[in-house]
């Protein structure tokens, strides 16, 4: 029979009355006020409710296939309320589609997201005018089929062809090598029956580069693969058990000529095979841009997620003592545990804003791009992926941090942590390996650095490459957040200008650029790091500067305990041309076990101001109530193993192994019950 328990924990409950701040006003800010987190509370709510309706078993307790089945139901289950309720915006189906899918991914997730936007973004009014009401009554069901078992980011490497016939107007679509076949895409395995596929487009003789097709795979009514096609699921991953990532092999598989999504590039491919060029091929790519703006979003809730677990169940917690004799203490009172786990709560609110302001960032290019102004494209390119390199690499390591500091129970599934991090960590590879994201953003900083030593003004992202190299910071025991801001700029602008003069004094060697490039890539990637975190600190400046009263007192030393966390984790990187000194780095380190100290009484309501409902959490250790071992006990006493107290398995196995080793032992005479 499972505990009851009702009351909080008291050691929770004491955290609580001790903060120096009211939770909920951080939860207002966080949610923009108060009305809307009634609005986000009331669906999630809904959600759980429904959920609970449909008697699911445990998650973890399911194998492969069940939890496929299991996402199904969900996700048509939330596809079907979003629809009924009328959800409009992104948020609040975000919120509702959250509480039903915790971390639970399903075959209907790229269908809601990559393919429906790329035709939102890419088709043409009349292929927008034929598709999507298709798409959004789920008579085409589809994915985003990029990634192939021999090529991932570099997306000129991609070898599936769709080759132009005039004769049909029709394209061929081959995946001539066994490289070349589709790998990984998320519902393709078994859910999806059509897919936006990225091809080499082959016309008139001529390669025109990756362009985006719409092919059916499968039937409309019987779901089989049509003729050409080859598709399945590719197996058991580290995660995402609920989701059919799959493979695609075309064989000879022609579609209509107005298959090719054809926004961009206006008349795209004529009827005569001549290709119109789009005006500008990043246009092609908008959708990763999109998803990877996403990303930074998602990793900083994902984290913050964990954080909360971690504090929650650090702040009940007994072990060993601090005073001899004076009994086992919470363990969020050793210094140690405020180290591994209050700087992945800092982490987590400067990813959660940094995403909010780099989506913001997204929608105004987009819209400036409906409008055909093309300008801010390039800066979106380069910030969105790096940013995704940073904000995958942090979540995962901190989530993988707060695992840890929850000792033992942190790696049972019951701590909620593992289906977090399965779930966070393959954004790390996903829409782009992060070391290739960050080459891609120091390309775009190497630009920058030959413009400005041209005389050309920056855009307005880059501009703080502009400012003298020389000085020294002012940094002191304030941790003044401009200046920790102007630390993490000047080592962006150090790190930039160094590789930059590297690659230039290799111009002016004779050596090839493809050649500078990869002998100097370390440096170009740690340098695309640098300016990446010195935008997160500046947003988590400029957010905290917005706040008022006990809120802002509070944020403002989670923010210089996040600035602090990374310049000690850099530390070489600020001290090398002698910015910070070795004094200031000595009271710097000091001031971070200050700052730990500080914001040690205010941990439980940090992360209780994320407003994670329980059901949301699906964590024994991270419950709101802090009951954690009634909780572990509960999620035991469910495994399926203790559905029979003796297993088939002892008779078959177990038993006859036993039997066979002591019939060879000498005392096997011995026959009296020990």
């Amino acid at each position: 029979m499972a505990v009851q328990q009702t009351t909080v924990n008291p050691d929770l409950a004491v955290e609580r009355q001790n903060a120096t701040f009211n939770a909920e006003e951080l939860t207002y800010f966080l949610y923009n006020g108060p009305e809307w987190t009634k609005r986000k509370r009331y669906l999630q709510n809904l959600a759980i409710q429904g959920v609970a309706k449909l008697k699911l078993k445990q998650y973890a307790t399911l194998s492969r296939e069940e939890q496929y089945e299991s996402g199904l139901q969900k996700g048509a289950y939330a596809i079907t309320m979003v629809k009924k309720l009328g959800l409009k915006s992104p948020a609040e189906r975000m919120l509702f589609t959250e509480a039903v899918n915790p971390h639970e991914a399903t075959g209907f997730n790229l269908h809601n997201s990559m393919f429906t936007d790329t035709i939102n973004r890419l088709a043409s009014d009349e292929q927008k005018e034929k598709w999507l009401p298709l798409v959004q009554s789920f008579r085409m069901v589809g994915t985003y089929a990029q990634t192939e078992l021999g090529h991932g980011t570099f997306l000129r490497g991609l070898e599936t062809t769709a080759t132009y016939d005039p004769q049909t107007k029709e394209f061929i679509l081959n995946s001539p090598t066994i490289s070349s076949i589709k790998y990984w895409p998320g519902g393709l395995g078994k859910t999806a029956n059509c897919c936006v596929v990225m091809a080499q487009l082959i016309s008139n003789g001529q390669n025109h580069g990756m362009q985006s097709f719409m092919v059916q795979i499968r039937d409309y009514d019987t779901h089989e693969p049509l003729p050409g096609v080859t598709v399945g699921d590719i197996g058991n991953k580290f995660g995402y058990a609920g989701i059919d990532n799959g493979f695609l092999r075309l064989n000879n598989v022609r579609i209509p000529r107005e298959n090719m999504l054809m926004r961009y590039a206006k008349a795209s491919v004529l009827e005569n095979g001549t290709f119109v060029h789009p005006k500008s091929d990043r246009l092609v790519y908008g959708t990763m841009t999109m998803v990877r703006s996403a990303i930074v979003h998602d990793a900083g809730r994902g984290l913050a997620k964990a954080a909360t677990i971690a504090v929650r169940y650090s702040a009940v917690r007994k072990q060993s003592e601090i005073q001899p004799g004076a009994g086992e203490v919470k363990v969020l009172d050793f210094q140690t545990q405020q180290q591994k786990v209050l700087p992945q709560v800092a982490a987590a609110y400067a990813l959660m804003f940094t995403g909010r302001n780099v989506l913001a960032f997204y929608m105004q290019v987009t819209s400036q791009i409906e409008k055909g102004a093309l300008e801010e494209l390039p800066q979106l390119h380069a910030l969105s992926a790096g940013l995704k390199a940073v904000s995958s690499w942090d979540a995962t390591n901190g989530i993988e941090a707060c695992r840890l500091a929850c000792g033992g129970h942190g790696y049972s599934q019951a701590s909620g942590i593992p289906k977090i991090y399965v779930d966070v960590c393959p954004s790390c590879t996903y829409e782009g390996e992060n070391t290739v994201m960050t080459l891609q953003t120091a390309r775009y900083l190497i630009k920058c650095y030959n413009q400005l030593r041209q005389g050309e003004q920056l855009p307005s992202l880059i501009r703080f490459l502009q400012s003298p190299l020389e000085g020294r910071s002012s940094l002191d025991n304030q941790l003044e957040l401009q200046e920790l801001l102007a630390a993490f700029e000047h080592r962006a602008r150090r790190m930039v200008h160094e590789v930059g003069q590297k690659l230039q004094t290799a111009a002016e060697e004779g050596k090839k650029s493809h050649e500078a490039w990869n002998s100097n890539s370390v440096e170009l990637s740690a340098a695309a790091v640098a300016f990446a975190q010195a935008y997160i600190v500046k947003v988590f400046t400029d957010t905290v500067s917005r706040m008022e009263g006990k809120v802002k007192a509070v944020m403002t030393s989670l923010c210089q305990l996040y600035a602090l966390d990374g310049i000690i984790r850099y530390l070489g990187d600020f001290m090398k041309d002698g910015y910070i000194s070795s004094e200031q780095a000595v009271l710097l380190q000091s001031q971070l076990l200050t700052l730990l100290a500080e914001l040690r009484p205010n941990a439980v309501a940090l992360v209780d101001a994320f407003d994670f409902p329980d059901a949301v959490l699906d964590s024994a250790l991270g419950r709101w109530d802090g009951n954690v071992y009634e909780a572990l006990y509960d999620y035991s006493l469910r495994s399926k193993l203790n559905e029979k107290q003796v297993l088939d398995a002892y008779h078959k196995y177990q038993r006859p192994f036993m039997e066979s080793q002591w019939k060879n032992c000498p005392q096997a005479a011995v026959t009296s019950r020990l």
